[in-house]
């Protein structure tokens, strides 16, 4: 494990098409003793070693816990009021909902405590709601330090919630200027990455490959 990172970290990270074996391998580098799942629907059509009960099995068996926080913290909604006319979730409606206030309370609860990582099905955390949404307002709304929030790339390495901004500004080409200072264009840069990947409803199969059905993705 890397020394220097600090012992209440919100890490994040996505299954993609990994092993359980790799997946537990990064885990343990990092010491992570929770899993918080965030996926809407934690079932992977492709990939059914990390539908619900399995990854949960299996985390257990390598003495990690694991909590579900799909209900809360998933990208997609069941209240069609966080949806433009279009079907395209909306998350900085999503962000006000109390159920989904309440999952962020839940993260910072367990984070006190010790370190955690946010699970969902994709593994680059650039395209998914774990960080642009989650992580996003726990820093915004409960004020969690940027400086906490590492993302778990696929190879295993390392990529802080700023080098992530940083890629979020260089996609979109937007820098700071004489109208704008750094912190309004990374929130542009928020905003409009949250509009290319956000869920968009529409009839789907209850079981579900939330990396691979959809472009974008589902999360």
């Amino acid at each position: 494990m890397q020394k220097d990172i600090m012992k209440n970290t919100v890490f994040t990270i996505g299954h993609s098409t990994h092993t359980i074996a790799d997946f537990m391998k990064w885990l343990n580098r990092y010491s992570i003793p929770l899993v918080c799942d965030v996926r809407s629907q934690p079932y992977s059509k492709y990939n059914s070693q990390f539908n619900k009960n399995s990854v949960q099995k299996a985390l257990l068996g390598n003495g990690i816990e694991y909590l579900f926080l799909g209900e809360e913290l998933g990208g997609r909604s069941k209240n069609t009021f966080c949806y433009d006319d279009k079907g395209r979730l909306q998350y900085h409606l999503l962000a006000q909902e109390p159920l989904f206030k309440k999952g962020l309370e839940k993260i910072i609860t367990e984070v006190e405590k010790r370190s955690i990582a946010l699970m969902c099905s994709e593994s680059a955390p650039l395209k998914c709601h774990r960080a642009i949404l989650v992580c996003r307002q726990l820093y915004q709304k409960l004020h969690f330090p940027k400086n906490n929030i590492q993302h778990i790339l696929s190879e295993g390495t390392l990529q802080t919630n700023a080098e992530m901004e940083k890629d979020l500004l260089d996609k979109f080409k937007i820098a700071p200027d004489m109208l704008r200072n750094e912190e309004e264009c990374i929130a542009e840069a928020y905003n409009r990455q949250a509009q290319k990947i956000a869920y968009t409803y529409r009839e789907e199969p209850a079981l579900s490959d939330e990396s691979q059905l959809r472009d974008p993705p589902l999360f």
